[in-house]
């Protein structure tokens, strides 16, 4: 908690150096990320490159709560989960193309997020955080109950990829990836808008000193919900690709260590920068590609063992540290 407070921290100063970065080299950097993204499945394999956007889509969307709004939620799998069920169920039992399971997905977990976000906004730091983690707890223990309609331990199977009858899409990873990527980028590019928008900066107002905010008129425990539950709705976008892409749900989607390990790649990339999501996602996601095809087994071990070294040598995260560096060389001496 105290290292990411302190990154935190840093968060309005990497503000206040985007006010001066120039237009080119925002749309430079635009250019590269879409680059990048089109380019993933020609060098790394395609379920893992879905991975890897699925995964950043699911940092940026804890971002947009905890860099934004400064509440760190321990219970984003319930979001991430829930629609990943919601999609799978939707696509099982209604036959309908991919997307439209995806968004039925995120609506519901959007839905899910209203009474949780009402009751946790109320309080704040570690209890905001103990008690979404309770919340997504009581979603997972439900889920491995209800196994005649989730499936229980053995998850949710046999979830389709239909796509309008296009079958190098519903068949082929490579080719899916590029339909699905489409879904990726419209949630990055909303919680881009939300984050430049002026509720964006309402936010930051809020996390920087709610009482101030509230004195200046605005309702803080409305603006906190409302930002949950959109950062539910992203996270639920990122969840139903997830699921369709492996054409499975399983249970440890909803439980406490998937929403540990996407705040671990919002912290490892950058707090309030959604490009360090990105980064922190694509990191994780190869470093455990890579181990688990290596047949080892302590993959926890070494993650955990690069966030520590990361958070100790670069308390802005791997994206906040470098473009702070790469800011400090413009000003003037």
């Amino acid at each position: 908690m105290t290292s990411i407070a302190t990154a935190g921290a840093s968060v309005t100063e990497q503000h206040a150096a985007i006010a001066g970065a120039r237009p080119w080299q925002r749309l430079v950097l635009l250019a590269v990320g879409l680059l990048v993204a089109l380019g993933l499945p020609w060098f790394v394999y395609p379920p893992v490159a879905m991975d890897i956007a699925a995964w950043a889509l699911f940092a940026v969307a804890l971002d947009l709560l905890l860099g934004y709004c400064g509440l760190l939620s321990f219970g984003h799998a319930a979001f991430w989960g829930g629609s990943a069920y919601a999609t799978g169920l939707i696509a099982i039992h209604f036959g309908v193309p991919f997307p439209v399971a995806v968004f039925g997905g995120a609506l519901f977990a959007m839905l899910l997020a209203l009474p949780i976000g009402y009751l946790s906004v109320k309080r704040s730091g570690i209890y905001f955080a103990m008690v979404t983690l309770a919340f997504a707890q009581m979603l997972f223990f439900i889920a491995n109950q209800a196994s005649a309609l989730t499936g229980g331990e053995n998850g949710l199977q046999g979830v389709p990829r239909s796509f309008f009858g296009i079958e190098a899409v519903e068949t082929d990873s490579f080719f899916f990836y590029y339909a699905a990527l489409p879904i990726i980028l419209l949630g990055m590019w909303a919680a881009w808008r939300i984050v430049h928008s002026p509720f964006g900066r309402v936010l930051v107002a809020i996390r920087d000193n709610a009482p101030r905010a509230r004195a200046l008129g605005y309702d803080v425990e409305r603006y906190k919900l409302i930002v949950f539950v959109l950062s539910a709705g992203l996270s639920g976008l990122a969840g139903g690709v997830f699921a369709v892409s492996h054409g499975f749900v399983a249970l440890p989607e909803l439980h406490w260590a998937t929403s540990g390990e996407v705040v671990l790649m919002t912290v490892l990339g950058g707090i309030g920068t959604l490009w360090g999501g990105v980064i922190g996602a694509g990191l994780i996601v190869l470093l455990a590609d890579y181990l688990a095809s290596s047949g080892f087994d302590g993959i926890g071990i070494v993650t955990g063992g690069v966030f520590v070294t990361v958070v100790l040598l670069f308390r802005r995260g791997i994206w906040g540290t470098a473009r702070h560096l790469w800011l400090s060389r413009r000003k003037p001496t």
